[in-house]
């Protein structure tokens, strides 16, 4: 049944907190290792000539000429097979040692698996490292607490310094090159500088200067300079000449890329344009205006037009970053377009606007870009400290933050961006939700079974949808999320083919074809998963309107790409002014507009409680309020059938023995599925959503009791339960245990076998979904379940040993368990009247 505004959400109080049962600890596969003699064989002419060296000059300045030699103050990469079990707090007894990252490799014939750890030692600790070295290669005992450096010699498969293919990835390569092939010498083109973080600030200061020497060297300009220890981050901004941007793309040893304090040298992000098309006056009724509250949801984008029609008195506008004088009027399309979302929705969807303003701090300046003399994470890291700092907040109810906006020059390819590590690491202190688009893939595909429009568009469903799905399968690894999206503690929203055009104006599309319909399904442009190590990514899927492709050309093989929004497929949204007037409307679409969506659907949700809650719901935590609100914003979010058949059959395996792999495969396009917001919001007569709330201690585990309605009793009836949790993990820049808390959601099988329902086959496998900070599970079944007045499913939230070092703080987390029999009207009563106290309906 449709969801039902006097039928709110069911609060729930956990148990006491108790001592996790302690299991028998698993058993950590060791890789295979090396003998001796062969490591000593491929390593020892390198440990050799540096004891050789260090010998005749202590100081090791000889070696630092060489840059290809062991050396001090030099990152140095030790691959190995697999992972070393406490490798990272075994270095800590080798003095002037810093663990940089550790990293997992692609796998090869050798090793599924392999690792790498980057090290920055001082001459001291290369003098340590190699004393354990000679000790290990000739069988004395290494030392206790030093296990694993003779588990990482063991298993060493390459020992390397840090160089400029390291420094220049092939991605950035590419771009700049691109940049500069018609450019001359002397002009001028920004680059980003992220340095091999040094927790020491003097050590820090010192590799800064000289990288500036060196800027300054080429004939280079500092512009900016952030440091963030907070997630080990420093990096350069600096305006450099085409000659020497040429001698970086050449990967020289000398110069920028062949300086030691340098980890990346990036292009300057940028942010894609937001397509708007299709411009129209402004119809239909602008809704009440908000109260007085504070703002709960921050909208970080670009410079909106506050004094349009549908903004006016509905925002506040907070340009520290004085990018507002910057932005012309009249191409401040994104923040206005994402503004617009947030407060009205899609406007074709007449939904009333928000009952709060909503606090905006414009990122993008001129032609709606990052402002050139900014690093966009220290932009970001203002934006979000200024609201909460302790001094003077500027918006210190924020517990929402939207970010439509992605480096399209940084897709994720296994390694956390700065930006997504700023992301998870300000969800963790602040306790906010933050609602990340996934990015756009604007750019023509082939279609290659098929050779023109024509017979393109003639094309019978689902034999259409089939073709295009199965050219995009091809374009995967080149259609991966975009910076930062693939945070950990954020959602990241891609972007579903729907909308609320009427069909009238649908048959106005001219010259382009729908690739889905009736279907519901990921849009060719959103950006795909999986996520940091292989989490579900995107979380979900919220309308971005039903996206069309267009002809690029046609022959032997069909190139299309995503057309813009338009009135026959867009999400209608507040437009720059135009011919004298602000009273207009346009088209949007994209992961952009879906994520403002989710916001807004954010907001709905902490609207709602509010109202069946009041001040016990406001005077939750910040951290548990947002943990709840990204539950319940997962929650109701599924595959659709179709669409997942669909995935299956063109990306397989066709062999049902692998399904994991089937199931990865949806994922990637999917994730947990899409939301309906609406049910995420309030429960109906047939379904009935609980919620709660709470902490865990370092391995402790709290139960949530939740009823199940007589009524379901002996009904042969198709039915449900779901159950979602989400918190937010402290995090561990450059390390492997990254996500250092991990939560588990646990509930008894002979409770799940008395209600008759077994695992949902349509959803993540349960080992993919257990990577991140949000798990969703549904059970289904439709045989009568055997229920009693107080039967009850009992659910454990619990917190598994930290990874890593162990976190000494209280983790927060959100659940929301929904039990459901489609056309059982008793359901939501009999399940209201069990819960004590008994809460309110609201009269609408």
């Amino acid at each position: 049944m449709a969801a039902d505004p006097t039928k709110p959400l069911l609060r729930l109080t956990p148990g006491n907190q108790a001592a996790r049962p302690k299991g028998r600890p698993q058993p950590i596969p060791r890789p295979a290792k090396f003998t001796a003699a062969a490591q000593n064989a491929a390593f020892g002419p390198r440990f050799r000539r540096l004891e050789q060296v260090l010998g005749r000059d202590p100081s090791g300045l000889t070696l630092r000429s060489d840059p290809s030699a062991l050396a001090p103050e030099r990152l140095l990469v030790f691959e190995v097979r697999g992972a070393v079990a406490n490798f990272a707090n075994a270095i800590r007894r080798v003095p002037g040692l810093e663990l940089i990252d550790e990293e997992e490799l692609e796998g090869d014939e050798k090793d599924k698996s392999p690792e790498a750890y980057l090290l920055v030692p001082d001459v001291t600790a290369l003098q340590n490292i190699l004393s354990l070295w000679k000790r290990w290669v000739s069988g004395q005992a290494i030392g206790e607490g030093f296990a694993p450096w003779r588990d990482v010699f063991a298993t060493l498969r390459d020992i390397r310094v840090w160089g400029p293919g390291d420094r220049v990835q092939d991605g950035d390569r590419e771009i700049l090159a691109h940049e500069i092939e018609l450019m001359g010498d002397e002009e001028i083109l920004p680059v980003e500088i992220e340095l091999v973080f040094r927790s020491s600030e003097d050590m820090a200061a010192s590799n800064q200067q000289g990288v500036i020497s060196e800027i300054r060297a080429v004939g280079g300009t500092l512009v900016t300079q952030c440091r963030i220890p907070d997630i080990a981050y420093h990096a350069l901004l600096a305006n450099l000449p085409v000659a020497a941007i040429r001698q970086i793309t050449e990967r020289s040893a000398t110069g920028l890329s062949g300086m030691d304090p340098v980890m990346h040298i990036r292009p300057q992000s940028i942010v894609a344009p937001v397509q708007v098309e299709d411009a129209s006056q402004l119809q239909g009724g602008l809704g009440p205006l908000p109260s007085e509250g504070q703002p709960i949801l921050a909208l970080l984008d670009g410079v909106p037009v506050s004094q349009h029609p549908l903004l006016r008195d509905r925002m506040n506008v907070d340009d520290q970053f004085d990018l507002e004088g910057a932005a012309v009027v009249a191409e401040r399309a994104h923040g206005t377009a994402m503004a617009s979302l947030i407060v009205h929705g899609d406007r074709n969807t007449n939904e009333p606007p928000l009952a709060r303003r909503i606090h905006c701090i414009p990122l993008l300046g001129a032609a709606d870009q990052f402002p050139e003399d900014r690093l966009i994470v220290d932009l970001v890291y203002q934006a979000v400290v200024s609201m909460r700092r302790n001094d003077d907040p500027s918006a210190p109810s924020v517990v929402i933050v939207n970010l439509s906006l992605g480096n399209v020059r940084k897709p994720f390819h296994g390694r956390l961006s700065p930006w997504a590590r700023l992301v998870d690491r300000l969800a963790h202190r602040y306790g906010i939700l933050f609602c990340v688009s996934a990015g756009n893939h604007a750019g023509s595909f082939e279609i290659a079974s098929i050779p023109t429009m024509a017979a393109y568009e003639a094309t019978d469903q689902p034999d259409r949808a089939r073709h295009t799905l199965s050219a995009l399968s091809r374009l995967i690894t080149s259609r991966r999320l975009l910076s930062p999206s693939e945070t950990v503690n954020g959602i990241t929203v891609g972007s579903a083919n729907i909308d609320a055009v009427s069909a009238a104006d649908r048959r106005s599309a001219r010259g382009r074809v729908d690739p889905y319909h009736p279907m519901i399904i990921t849009n060719p442009s959103s950006g795909l998963g999986p996520g940091f190590a292989n989490g579900v990514k995107p979380d979900i899927l919220m309308p971005g309107s039903r996206e069309h492709l267009t002809m690029v050309a046609s022959g032997t093989a069909l190139a299309v790409r995503p057309s813009g929004p338009a009135r026959p497929h867009g999400l209608k949204v507040a437009a720059p002014p135009r011919e004298g007037s602000s009273n207009w409307e346009h088209y949007t679409s994209g992961t952009s507009a879906a994520a403002a969506l989710a916001s807004r659907t954010a907001h709905r949700i902490h609207d709602a409680l509010e109202d069946t809650y009041g001040q016990d719901f406001l005077s939750l935590p910040h951290h548990q309020r947002a943990a709840l609100l990204k539950a319940l914003l997962v929650h109701t979010a599924s595959w659709p059938q179709d669409s997942a058949e669909l995935i299956k059959s063109v990306l397989g395996p066709a062999d049902a023995k692998q399904f994991v792999r089937q199931k990865d495969n949806i994922r990637r396009f999917l994730g947990y599925g899409v939301v309906s917001p609406d049910d995420a919001i309030y429960c109906a007569s047939d379904r009935a959503t609980f919620w709660a709330v709470g902490t865990l201690a370092q391995e402790t585990r709290r139960s949530v009791v939740v009823p199940l309605p007589a009524c379901m009793s002996g009904q042969s009836l198709p039915h449900s339960v779901t159950a979602t949790l989400a918190w937010f993990t402290p995090v561990h820049p450059g390390r492997q245990s990254y996500r250092s808390v991990k939560l588990s959601l646990l509930a008894s099988s002979d409770e799940i076998d008395q209600f008759r329902v077994q695992p949902s086959k349509t959803q993540p496998d349960v080992n993919q979904a257990s990577k991140g900070t949000v798990f969703s599970r549904r059970w289904l079944g439709d045989k009568a379940p055997a229920l009693t007045v107080d039967s009850e499913i009992e659910l454990i939230i619990q917190r598994e040993p930290d990874r890593g070092s162990k976190i000494d703080e209280q983790v927060p987390f959100g659940v929301a368990v929904t039990v459901a029999m489609p056309g059982i009207i008793e359901v939501y009563n009999e399940a209201r009247a069990r819960i004590a106290p008994p809460i309110a309906v609201p009269v609408r």
